[in-house]
């Protein structure tokens, strides 16, 4: 059965493993995409994944609030494609103007980049998500 933790302590858990494998996945799709050195695409993803580690501890504090007050309980595929969506959506318009300057490259390209990340990040939220819940086990505002 899947260990249930303090609220808190399961969304530290959670932002900061997300963050972990977030830098190491785009780094390579950055690599990939931009030509920029190795070095460039990690620290922009370190400092990338600082700002989605913030989002995610203020989104997730928010998106279960809204939960705990939803009479249907649990997250079902909706949900859960929901949370995926709104998640992304806001990240991108934090990250976008920061790609932009940090590349050298317009708004429109860093659009294109943001784009790439967000379609691989929205099944990376959605599986790490769907796994994170099985280990952890859903947040009270779930159950």
């Amino acid at each position: 059965m899947a260990r249930h933790v303090h609220p808190a302590l399961r969304r530290l858990a959670y932002a900061t493993t997300f963050e972990a494998g977030g830098v190491l996945f785009s780094t390579a799709i950055l690599l990939l995409m931009s030509g920029a050195s190795t070095g460039s695409s990690l620290a922009f993803s370190i400092v990338a994944s600082s700002v989605a580690m913030l989002w995610n501890l203020v989104f997730n504090a928010g998106f279960e609030a809204w939960e705990s007050r939803q009479s249907v309980k649990g997250r079902g595929i909706a949900r859960r494609i929901v949370h995926a969506l709104l998640f992304e959506g806001g990240l991108v318009l934090l990250l976008i103007p920061l790609t932009a300057w940090w590349f050298s490259v317009t708004l429109m390209q860093a659009l294109v980049y943001e784009a790439v990340l967000i379609v691989a990040f929205l099944l990376y939220t959605y599986v790490f998500t769907l796994v994170f819940d099985h280990l952890f086990g859903l947040p009270a505002s779930a159950r």
